[in-house]
């Protein structure tokens, strides 16, 4: 690959850090070896080695997006601040070609007595614009984070949305040829949080290097031409999108441990789902999920396998304003094992939204595949792309499959038996 298409180069990166067992060890170590080497022997170590990454190297080429995914802790957020600089190396290099701007903990570089004007100027001078650049974006800046008069106000008097307002705005305002993106694709709520996802694809859109470490495979899967798995601080697998997600997916469907799911999302399974009837603006919101199948309706379904025909409406209301958006459905088992899913946008299906933003979407399931077993519905509300998501109801519907005769897994494939001949 010719230098001169490469944005970022990393060449066997690894990072150590020393964990001690006592504050002890830490005196220890930090005044002992010391003698050692005046005695001319050699030091012992008070700590016990931990590699966060482990021989870690790939290229990205100027243009590309690239996905990073793996499990909590397998050095995804280490790998993005060494790439960054915020971060140095235990060993390997870093080579980056362009100016590289990171969506990462949004204004920890910001000073709280320093005003927001003043942290404009700090914080872009970092970035590596000079003060001219700076006086002529400033404007552009400050009318895109939309706090108003309270730029001459110290920071740590702002909410914390007017806070991560201004340093996303500042970092996506430098016109970066690289960025770095950790988990989200848009910030803030409301107006803001659609107008952050618009300012990223408007990135992507312009050619801009993309690094973006996520645990939506789906996202990984629209967004990028190729991702890295990491596992255990190393580099696992380094290939199409597509392939590392399923690869990914296969290996947590495999794993013995549970899963639980978080109690801050979604409500109690088995629970009709009712939104609060109101969308905020420039978002939407989901108004009820509703099942249906054999001429029964309710949260908790009776499904017979490769007889039952269930439908599933969602409701929904969205921002007058906004593009038509996209209504997907995940189905998942009891062990919490994606199964499958339905997108409106990727069927090409045309949702109806009234002068209001009031709407609804119905998918229909005839005589369901699936097997014996009980099964969750999640309800998901997105923008006209199908990444940015406006709501969702975790566990909206569950389902109880039966099933005749003794076949065992989680779908029936249509098949069929030869004699060989």
């Amino acid at each position: 690959m010719s230098s001169d298409a490469i944005a970022i180069r990393a060449s066997n990166l690894g990072k150590c850090y020393h964990i001690y067992d006592t504050p002890r060890d830490r005196l220890k170590q930090f005044i002992l070896p010391h003698f050692s080497r005046l005695a001319g022997r050699e030091a012992k170590p008070y700590y016990k080695e931990f590699w966060a990454l482990k021989e870690v190297s790939f290229e990205i080429q100027k243009g590309e997006v690239l996905g990073i995914i793996g499990r909590n802790g397998a050095g995804k957020s280490t790998l993005l601040q060494i790439l960054c600089g915020t971060l140095s190396p235990s060993h390997g290099s870093v080579e980056t070609y362009g100016r590289v701007a990171a969506l990462l903990e949004l204004g920890a570089g910001f000073n709280p007595e320093f005003t927001g004007r003043e942290n404009v100027y700090l914080n872009a001078c970092v970035l590596g614009l000079s003060t001219e650049e700076i006086d002529a974006r400033f404007d552009d800046i400050v009318a895109f984070a939309d706090i108003g008069l309270f730029i001459d106000q110290p920071v740590k008097t702002y909410s914390s949305g007017m806070f991560v307002r201004l340093a996303f705005s500042i970092a996506t305002s430098v016109d970066p040829d690289i960025l770095v993106i950790d988990e989200a694709l848009s910030v803030g709520d409301g107006a803001f949080a659609r107008k952050s996802f618009d300012r990223i694809m408007a990135l992507k859109d312009a050619g801009k290097t993309i690094l973006f470490c996520s645990h939506s495979l789906y996202q990984i899967d629209v967004l990028c031409k190729r991702a890295v798995w990491l596992e255990q601080g190393r580099l696992h697998r380094l290939d199409a999108a597509t392939s590392v997600t399923s690869a990914y997916n296969t290996a947590l469907a495999l794993e013995s441990s549970p899963r639980i799911a978080p109690a801050s999302i979604g409500h109690p399974a088995g629970e009709s789902f009712h939104g609060s009837g109101r969308a905020p603006a420039s978002a939407g919101r989901i108004l009820a999920v509703h099942g249906h199948c054999d001429q029964t309706s309710g949260p908790c379904l009776q499904v017979q396998s490769l007889v039952s025909t269930l439908s599933i409406t969602v409701e929904f209301m969205l921002d007058p304003l906004l593009p038509q958006p996209s209504v997907a459905l995940g189905i998942e088992n009891a062990a919490g094992m994606a199964v499958s899913s339905v997108i409106s946008t990727l069927d090409g299906a045309t949702l109806n939204v009234d002068t209001q933003g009031r709407g609804q979407a119905t998918v229909v399931f005839p005589q369901i595949p699936l097997m014996k077993g009980k099964y969750h519905i999640a309800a998901f509300l997105a923008c006209e792309k199908g990444l940015h998501v406006y709501d969702f109801a975790a566990q909206c519907l569950t389902l109880e499959v039966s099933q005749d005769g003794a076949a065992q897994g989680v779908a029936v494939l249509p098949h069929r038996w030869t004699d060989g001949k």
